[in-house]
């Protein structure tokens, strides 16, 4: 290292993303008297979306504190429930997500997904235009400037990254309001509206229907229903307890 330096203390919530400050979490990294506070817990690996209170000599400072030789730096994790202002909360997920989109989209929650890959410079372009909470297991597109908001999808199994954004975000939900294909709102239907759709065992045994008003898609309590309504009644439980 070259010039001044200063001693960086990442919480363990953030260790995984600064390999060199383990196993302690504390780092050195030098200082050049103009580089932002943010901008050198950012080289170091950790994506702003995932930082909450910089602490400079136990003291709270701003993203653009500009840092002298010798100080001590301890980075929290982003607070939850994270506030995200300024904007109905709608969220914006990238290609190797879709499972967690559905999920989002069955409790009711606006949620954009595409299932081919658009780039990181088009998701963090439409997460701008769109003013969404782009959510990502992919560090490098959460570092782009142009993001509105983002965060770190820290698991990879859908229940737990479930829980991760509804303990995160909470988000209010509202449950089978929306279409799982497209994020388009749902309608109430008629058998004769959407028998298109409908096998001959399915016209038969079921009367309730929704459609959405976007794509059309049809919608009934199937063979899979218990297993959805068993995701749906969970999110809400833990939604209910944790407000």
């Amino acid at each position: 290292m070259n010039g001044p330096e200063i001693r960086v203390e990442f919480a363990p919530e953030l260790h995984l993303f600064v390999p060199r400050a383990r196993p302690t979490g504390a780092t050195r990294a030098a200082t050049d008297g103009v580089s932002t506070l943010g901008h050198v817990v950012e080289s170091l690996g950790v994506p702003l979306t995932e930082v909450g209170a910089l602490l400079v000599d136990g003291r709270e400072v701003p993203r653009g504190h500009v840092p002298t030789g010798g100080e001590s730096v301890r980075v929290r994790p982003v607070a939850h429930p994270q506030e995200v202002p300024g904007a109905p909360l709608r969220f914006l997920l990238d290609v190797h997500l879709g499972t967690l989109a559905r999920r989002l989209r069955l409790l009711g929650v606006d949620t954009a997904y595409e299932s081919t890959d658009l780039g990181d410079p088009a998701l963090a372009a439409l997460s701008a235009a769109e003013r969404r909470v782009l959510l990502s297991r992919d560090r490098g597109l959460l570092h782009r400037r142009e993001l509105w908001a983002g965060a770190f999808v820290y698991s990879t199994r859908p229940e737990d990254q479930l829980r991760e954004v509804l303990d995160r975000f909470r988000p209010e939900l509202h449950p089978w309001t929306r279409c799982t294909a497209c994020n388009g709102l749902l309608e109430a239907a008629t058998k004769e509206e959407v028998a298109d759709q409908l096998k001959g065992g399915t016209e038969r045994s079921y009367d309730v229907f929704a459609k959405c008003g976007t794509c059309g898609r049809a919608y009934w309590k199937g063979a899979h229903h218990e297993q959805l309504e068993a995701i749906v009644e969970r999110a809400v439980s833990r939604s209910t307890q944790s407000g």
